[in-house]
């Protein structure tokens, strides 16, 4: 009974001459190529293969191997610079290119199966959780004052800004935008924050040249509060609001 021998399945010639190269551990820049070409011919005498296509790519890489095996008897052949020129040079080259694209691929490859092995979990915290915000007490912030009255400061210090218009010299020229830096603005009210420790809310508004500026300043005092900075508090219904600072020396 014949003995069945299972061949190893090569992915083109220079696959094949790869793995006899390495097989028999020799240089690739030093191949004998006697002995590689008696081993290539053996495996290809019992390939068992219906594609043609494929069938001719060994056949190729045989008569390459074989031609290059007839140059090796003949005198070496001599270049313009008068080096001796090796007939295994090109397919040496041939097998360096196609060593480095073989290893590019199972670098990716094993890149393609680590990133298989990643797992990535979508969020599941409650909607419960997710929505819950911290409860802030509006009432013990803002103490005995309410927006209302705030609002009521608010408009009596811009009648006052709009009483110091001139209603006829203010119908003269062009009127220009008024211009204010929010930055240095918020800067110079919490600086004013800190070197008093008591002052009339009032006041402070009365300071301002603008309406902008008015309308800055009551909103960056109302930041302060809310940030818990300054605390605002008012003894009589119509009477001043006096600011306390958290922040004063």
């Amino acid at each position: 009974m014949a003995l069945a021998v299972k061949l190893e399945v090569f992915e083109g010639p220079l696959d094949l001459l790869l793995h006899l190269i390495e097989k028999n551990k020799i240089d690739i820049y030093d191949i004998p190529i006697v002995v590689i070409t008696e081993q290539y011919l053996d495996y290809i005498k019992n390939m068992e293969t219906e594609d043609m296509n494929i069938m001719s790519e060994f056949l190729v890489m045989a008569a390459t191997l074989l031609d290059i095996k007839c140059k090796m008897l003949l005198p070496k052949e001599v270049n313009e610079e008068g080096e001796e020129e090796d007939p295994r040079a090109e397919l040496v080259q041939k097998l360096l290119e196609y060593k480095m694209y073989k290893y590019m691929a199972f670098e990716l490859r094993d890149k393609q199966v680590d990133a298989g092995k990643s797992w990535y979990k979508k969020p599941m915290l409650p909607k419960e959780v997710a929505d819950y915000q911290y409860p802030i007490d509006y009432e013990e912030l803002v103490g005995d004052v309410n927006l209302t009255k705030l609002h009521e400061i608010f408009k009596s210090v811009m009648k006052r800004q709009e009483d110091k218009i001139d209603p006829i010299r203010s119908q003269f020229g062009k009127i220009e935008k008024d211009e204010i830096d929010l930055e240095q603005k918020q800067g110079y009210i919490e600086e004013y924050v800190k070197n008093h420790k008591r002052f009339s809310f009032r006041k402070l508004l009365e300071r301002q040249g603008s309406k902008m500026e008015v309308i800055v300043t009551f909103l960056v005092i109302l930041e302060l509060m809310k940030q818990g900075v300054i605390a605002i508090e008012q003894e009589g219904t119509f009477s001043d609001i006096v600011i306390t600072s958290e922040l004063a020396a």
